[in-house]
């Protein structure tokens, strides 16, 4: 009884000492601790935690038989350990400050740079979709392969780089032409922007994850990479099966229709739309998840 007393009065002063500046102080470390356990999850880094974690459990063990070559070897281990986790989560950290920056930023800047022509500029970028929309049908008949990258707030400058600027109005014949088997920019990627086909044949990353599916192709595999490291859209066409395909932060959805495939665009692109907040929606509605 008297211990837990004490402890009473002990939890009652930390009560009355407890502050509304305390309050916030708890809540900013729980958020950043979620914020990075989600991260975790969310990658390759969590295989990482996991050895990291073991690394820790050998060591209170060397440190309690003391294990004195053991010790020192992991303390030499440990005093480089903070260079070596930017190093080896540095895709991670990079995609999380991407985020951070497009979400609390980003935003603002936008609303305050907002062009007088906004209108225009939605119509242009509706046109650009029904153009790729009619284009992906086009293809998807003929089985030729295809890779669009719709940029969002992330700006894609070094994937431009690796193609051809091509910057001009979206157009079903122009866009089917560029992937045409036989055309100089078919393997590649086309990316949007502004509503325009602003380059083609770009190199997009490929994905790194184990998880994927074996039966999808390069063409997959690098929507699904540019997808992990940025906000952009990326639409596939099927060389093999012809099916149309959208990945959207790492995640792969199939079996798109003209109608479907233009609903989801607008969705996830259009400013109007907050298509950002509907992503993890959209990825259980539409089209079969991988």
């Amino acid at each position: 009884m008297e211990a837990i007393q004490q402890f009473w009065e002990l939890f009652m002063i930390m009560v009355r000492q407890f502050k509304l500046v305390d309050a916030l102080d708890v809540l900013a470390v729980s958020f950043i601790i979620y914020s990075g356990i989600k991260l975790v999850r969310e990658s390759r880094a969590e295989q990482l935690v996991k050895g990291l974690l073991l690394v820790v459990v050998v060591f209170g063990v060397s440190n309690y038989l003391d294990l004195r070559m053991m010790k020192a070897l992991l303390t030499m281990f440990f005093q480089f350990t903070i260079v070596a986790l930017f190093i080896v989560f540095q895709p991670e950290l990079r995609r999380a400050l991407e985020q951070m920056g497009r979400n609390g930023v980003s935003k603002p800047l936008s609303l305050a740079a907002a062009p007088k022509d906004a209108e225009t500029e939605l119509q242009n970028q509706r046109r650009g979709i029904c153009a790729v929309a009619d284009s992906c049908i086009t293809l998807q008949r003929q089985k030729m392969g295809a890779l669009i990258v719709f940029e969002r707030k992330t700006k894609l400058k070094e994937i431009v780089d690796t193609g051809t600027i091509v910057n001009a109005e979206p157009t079903p014949a122009i866009i089917s032409n560029i992937f045409f088997n036989k055309a100089p920019l078919h393997d590649g990627a086309m990316v949007m922007r502004d509503g325009m086909v602003y380059a083609a044949g770009c190199i997009l990353p490929l994905t790194k994850n184990d998880s994927i599916s074996i039966d999808l192709g390069t063409r997959h595999r690098a929507a699904i990479g540019m997808s992990e490291n940025s906000d952009a859209v990326v639409v596939v066409v099927s060389e093999e099966t012809g099916q149309i395909s959208i990945a959207v932060n790492g995640i792969l959805t199939r079996n798109y229709t003209r109608e479907t495939l233009v609903s989801a665009l607008q969705t996830l692109t259009l400013p109007e739309s907050n298509g950002e907040k509907k992503t993890g929606l959209f990825s259980r509605r539409r089209g079969k998840k991988e």
